[in-house]
């Protein structure tokens, strides 16, 4: 897994995910893991079922999960940096970062 030097995101097939905040106890953060999954099911059951009540509950739980580990709503950093979730790193300030990162794979 290739994680930006800061500590912020994730590199996924080039995109940059939020990471889950790093001052989480971690039992809180396995509880928010274990909802996180369990909501993930739901969703995945619901939409089996043609069930779009259960899948936007099961989608609610998804969203409180994510933004409690801080991979979503306001960032946990404190330095005033901008959220970069979800924008390809070569069309950020890691742009430099990632194609050192690249071209030593």
């Amino acid at each position: 897994m290739l994680e930006t030097p800061d500590g912020r995101y994730i590199v996924v097939r080039g995109r940059l995910w939020r990471r889950a905040r790093p001052d989480l106890a971690s039992d809180v953060r396995d509880g928010l893991v274990h909802d996180l999954m369990d909501a993930r099911r739901a969703v995945k059951a619901g939409r089996k079922a043609n069930d779009g009540d259960a899948v936007a509950r099961a989608r609610a739980v998804v969203e409180r999960a994510k933004q409690g580990l801080g991979e979503r709503g306001p960032v946990w950093w404190t330095d005033g940096a901008p959220d970069l979730n979800r924008r390809m790193a070569r069309n950020t300030p890691y742009a430099d970062w990632y194609a050192e990162q690249s071209e030593d794979a």
